[in-house]
């Protein structure tokens, strides 16, 4: 495969593809299956090109322990205070409701994929036939993780927030080396919230450049600003939290967006992407009839043949019809050769030409 794109569920995805919109659903369920299908109804109503989940259990996440370490510190987290065995409980996706979601995403028209955790999820996904793997941030140094889902063969979308170039390097040869030759990277900020300056949306191009590999966005961030600027450098795909409601309290709700702000997400990268265009100089297609509008020379009053021309009888107005301005200097003091009318497009058939 050209590693200047990849193919999932049939859409090409890649610099010259519109950007691949993935609406994350992790824990905005909020415990309840039903609120899962409407997140997935409100994806497809946004206009989005595929949903993840994220497949694990609290006892494949951590133990269920106290102590340093086991508990959300941070207090600029959402989760500050939460013990990490009580908040994975709290965020999964059970999995007997991945074939519900599944089955949901396929009545609407979009694939469904998921993040595996430890090799029993990659089975478990398998078994499900979803058309390709994420690795997470945190998981982009767990080598044998990473070798067990190239090994399916189906493309891989790696995140590697908080990655260090060696990180990077290891996990992108663990893949190769176990098959994979489908492979996106994702610049992510592994903050939550991200804040726009901690974003370094110029790493984009950077990794593109020296991992030779298509790169998109997991973006935290609030509001599309920093997605749209994104695909300005060259993001293929761009993954978000999405949930019914912020002010509804789920696990991932404060950093999510909500349906109608992912709807905006859809149609701005997309413009974005369509405004990049080519590097070219001159005259676009669009800007043909705006020609017309530019100054250009005209005869601003009536002239005899014969009569010279003046600065009173030449004038650089619009439309653009006649010679260029920068002629102005070079037509005054000629003579036309013939009676000319007020109005007209100067031309160099109206002047006699100086005798050389």
């Amino acid at each position: 495969m050209n590693d200047d794109c990849v193919i999932i569920a049939g859409r090409r995805v890649g610099m010259n593809e519109p950007p691949f919109i993935v609406a994350e659903l992790s824990g905005n369920h909020g415990g309840e299956l039903a609120t899962a299908l409407a997140l997935v109804d409100a994806a497809a109503d946004a206009g989005v090109h595929a949903v993840k989940l994220q497949t694990y259990t609290p006892d494949t996440m951590t133990l269920d322990c106290e102590g340093r370490g086991f508990a959300v510190d941070d207090p600029a987290s959402p989760w500050h205070g939460q013990r990490l065995y009580d908040l994975y409980g709290q965020a999964s996706t059970p999995w007997d409701w991945h074939a519900a979601i599944f089955a949901r995403c396929r009545e609407r028209g979009l694939p469904a994929f998921s993040t595996p955790f430890d090799a029993q999820a990659v089975d478990f996904l398998e078994a499900l036939d979803v058309p390709c793997h994420k690795i997470s941030s945190f998981e982009c140094t767990d080598l044998p993780l990473i070798r067990r889902v190239a090994a399916t063969g189906k493309p891989l979308i790696l995140s590697v927030g908080m990655a260090t170039e060696q990180e990077i390097g290891e996990a992108i040869a663990a893949a190769r080396g176990a098959g994979c030759r489908e492979l996106v990277l994702l610049k992510c900020t592994s903050t939550y919230p991200a804040q726009p300056w901690d974003m370094h949306l110029r790493t984009i191009p950077l990794l593109r450049e020296q991992f030779g590999c298509p790169v998109g966005l997991s973006d935290h961030s609030l509001g599309i600003g920093v997605a749209v600027a994104a695909v300005a450098l060259g993001a293929v795909m761009i993954e978000k939290h999405l949930t019914l409601s912020r002010a509804g309290g789920a696990v991932d709700a404060a950093f999510s967006m909500e349906p109608q702000e992912f709807a905006q997400l859809v149609i701005e990268t997309e413009r974005a992407w369509q405004a990049l265009g080519e590097a070219r100089i001159g005259p676009s297609v669009g800007e043909q009839a705006a020609l017309a509008c530019r100054r250009s020379l005209y005869i601003a009053r009536d002239l005899k043949a014969g009569e010279v021309v003046t600065a009173d009888s030449l004038r650089a107005i619009r439309p653009g019809f006649g010679l260029a301005p920068k002629y102005y200097d070079s037509i005054l003091g000629l003579r036309v050769v013939r009676d000319v009318a007020a109005g007209t497009p100067a031309s160099w058939d109206l002047f006699e030409r100086p005798s050389t």
